[in-house]
């Protein structure tokens, strides 16, 4: 039975301990933490963890509590410190997106990892959606071809109040906007369908949002081989209309789900009937597939869970998370820079350091208020 902690006891904490909830045989919450005094305290009895004991000091937590395993659900600014502390301490660690603001740290995070030979795991929930791990099967079965172009939609819509809470909107605490803290997601995606860029480029905008310093909108260019993939991050786009379509030599496959092959006559222009055969052949995979136990982030902390009893590394691991992170730093780069950013990112590169981007990074606006806790 492993013993699990929380850190942090905000909205995100909640799909943390429903995760480790479907599975009781396996893991026990017995310790959450929050610097908010008394917060952690009223998570465990909203949420009836009646086992669970409450601190108000997360590294507090790390040297009292008896714990294998602990997720960190905090600002992305704190990830780095509490990850080394708790891998330092023999402790499992899950840790939300994005793994950290800068390179550096993350990959001080991974040596925390290796001198500790515990398990780093970062957030990829989408990962364990059904309909995304069809897409990653159609990929790897080749039945497209190579792959020609990428479109990823990374569309949110956020208000004003949003930016309200005191670490958002700010350069410093969340490390920066919608490309770091939502496109994260889709970006961790996309790496994990065709692997790293080459090249990148980008601009970045604030459109809506005057009460943040941070870009509320990206787009970003990504050079794979001969192809290209276009990513938009956004918490702009009314109707929030996300998707991905991949568009490879011998068809088109999207998501929400659909699949189109063309056929060329002798003169190169596309038939009107289209490629059936592969059509079927992809429908086929993807009709076949035998559906996932557990999605989201009881998918994720299922597969951690097993990682740790099999001594192998979990599907989303520490070097995904940092290979996410270096594209975000890329594309801030591009887009303050504006130029092309080639990858990897070197140690050497200043935007490799924790601090540079910060220090370097445009403010948009200026952030005009700052709430201890979000408006409900």
């Amino acid at each position: 039975m492993r013993k699990v902690g929380i850190i942090g006891t905000g909205g995100i904490a909640d799909a943390h301990i429903a995760g480790y909830l479907a599975f009781p045989e396996d893991c026990e919450i017995t310790a959450l933490a929050d610097v908010v005094p008394g917060k952690a305290a009223q998570k465990a009895a909203d949420l009836g963890l009646v086992g669970a004991v409450a601190f108000d000091d997360p590294l507090h937590m790390l040297a009292q509590a008896d714990l294998d395993l602990v997720s960190i659900a905090t600002p992305p600014s704190t990830h780095a410190a509490l990850a080394i502390a708790a891998l330092d301490a023999g402790i499992d660690v899950l840790v939300e997106k994005p793994m950290a603001p800068s390179l550096e740290e993350c990959d001080a995070m991974l040596a925390a990892q290796e001198r500790s030979g515990r398990i780093l795991s970062v957030v990829a929930q989408n990962r364990f959606r059904d309909d995304l791990a069809a897409l990653k099967d159609v990929v790897d079965s080749g039945l497209l071809g190579s792959i020609s172009h990428v479109d990823v939609d990374s569309a949110w819509w956020r208000g004003l109040a949003y930016y309200d809470l005191w670490w958002r909107g700010t350069w410093e605490k969340e490390g920066g906007g919608c490309t770091l803290n939502h496109a994260i997601h889709h970006i961790d995606l996309l790496l994990w369908l065709l692997g790293r860029p080459t090249e990148i480029t980008a601009m970045l905008a604030n459109a809506q949002h005057d009460n943040a310093e941070v870009e509320d909108l990206s787009v970003a260019i990504l050079r794979y081989d001969r192809g290209l993939a276009q990513l938009t991050s956004s918490v702009v786009h009314h109707g929030q209309e996300q998707g991905i379509v991949i568009q490879g030599a011998n068809a088109r496959v999207s998501l929400p789900f659909a699949v189109s092959a063309e056929r060329a006559r002798a003169d190169g222009f596309p038939e009107e009937s289209g490629d059936e055969d592969v059509v079927s052949r992809i429908r086929a995979l993807v009709e076949g597939r035998t559906p996932l136990t557990h999605v989201g982030h009881a998918g994720q902390i299922g597969d951690l869970l097993a990682a740790t009893r099999e001594g192998r590394r979990p599907i989303a691991d520490g070097a995904d998370g940092r290979n996410a992170v270096e594209v975000v730093t890329a594309i801030y780069q591009a887009g303050f820079e504006r130029r092309f950013v080639a990858l990897p990112i070197a140690a050497s590169d200043p935007y490799y350091r924790a601090g540079h981007l910060v220090s370097v990074a445009p403010h948009f606006f200026e952030k005009s208020t700052s709430l201890i806790e979000a408006a409900s």
